[in-house]
């Protein structure tokens, strides 16, 4: 991969700036250089990732197929970590202008406030499920990651094409076990709560559902009406039982990693002609973020 931010190499300890191309150990956590990979190991990468300049696979830079422009897929998480590095550039800026002297030791001493470390999880969340959805490629599913949503400040962490239809992905890093609640029934209306823990966080299912439509309507605009187009919430690092767990709420699917990827890889109506028009079509109509 090209690295988005500059590393050090976890076995020689050499400096790694940003876009240099390394391996990504995701074990650790950590990059390595090229050279300490071996000869077998670089060859194999370069095959997964061509060089800059050459036609790449879906989800490692711009994808072109036939007679078709090139599609960036975006990075993902790179809008969250911006604001992650802004908010803590605007905290770090104002300690030291209000303390000359003591900024440094209170910036060290001192934690960051949660809406800030808030940003930086999420944007570890979509990128570690970003990550995971770029290994389908093989299987027939083009993502895009990060994609503005025009005329808002808005975007859509995921949205991957398949067999099965387009998937709208929203990544979420929570804690504690989601599950669907059902109040009301007989003599109340009956209503769906999407609890994570002890969070009611139904909000969130409102969320991708607004995302839905604007996909659909944007498929709409371009003559694509029999294109299936389906919500997802996929939690990152959440409480999931051993069996089963993963359920729908209101038409969203909440799910896990692995759960998502057996959904986009099941087999499905569309076929690899018009998973790719979709692909191009929704990449002009979301840019990256």
């Amino acid at each position: 991969m090209s690295l988005r931010y500059a590393g050090t190499c976890d076995t020689c300890a050499v400096n790694l700036p940003g876009r240099t191309r390394a391996a990504y150990v995701a074990a650790s956590r950590t990059v390595r250089c090229l050279d300490c990979l071996g000869q077998a190991a670089v060859a194999a990468a370069v095959r997964a990732s061509p060089a800059a300049g050459s036609p790449k696979t879906p989800g490692h830079g711009p994808v072109q197929a036939a007679g078709m422009a090139p599609v960036d897929p975006g990075t993902a998480g790179s809008s969250a970590r911006r604001e992650y590095e802004r908010r803590a550039a605007g905290r770090e800026a104002r300690i030291r202008e209000a303390h000359p002297r003591l900024g440094g030791l209170i910036l060290a001493l001192s934690e960051e406030p949660q809406s800030t470390t808030a940003w930086a999880r999420g944007a570890r969340g979509e990128e570690l499920l970003g990550a995971r959805l770029d290994t389908l490629a093989a299987q027939q599913v083009r993502v895009l990651h990060d994609r503005r949503i025009p005329r808002t400040r808005a975007n859509i962490d995921h949205v991957a094409v398949g067999p099965t239809g387009v998937h709208v992905i929203d990544a979420k890093r929570y804690t504690g076990r989601p599950s669907r609640e059902v109040e009301g029934g007989l003599f109340r209306p009956r209503v769906e709560k999407l609890v994570v823990g002890r969070r009611d966080c139904t909000r969130l299912v409102d969320g991708v559902l607004r995302q839905v439509d604007l996909v659909v309507s944007a498929l709409r605009d371009r003559g694509l009406t029999e294109v299936p187009v389906t919500g997802t919430l996929c939690f990152i690092e959440a409480d999931w039982p051993l069996v089963g767990g993963s359920f729908v709420i209101r038409d969203v699917a909440v799910v896990w990693p692995k759960k998502l990827a057996e959904r986009l890889t099941a087999p499905g109506s569309l076929g690899e002609t018009e998973v790719v028009a979709v692909h191009e079509a929704l990449a002009k109509e979301f840019p990256p973020a």
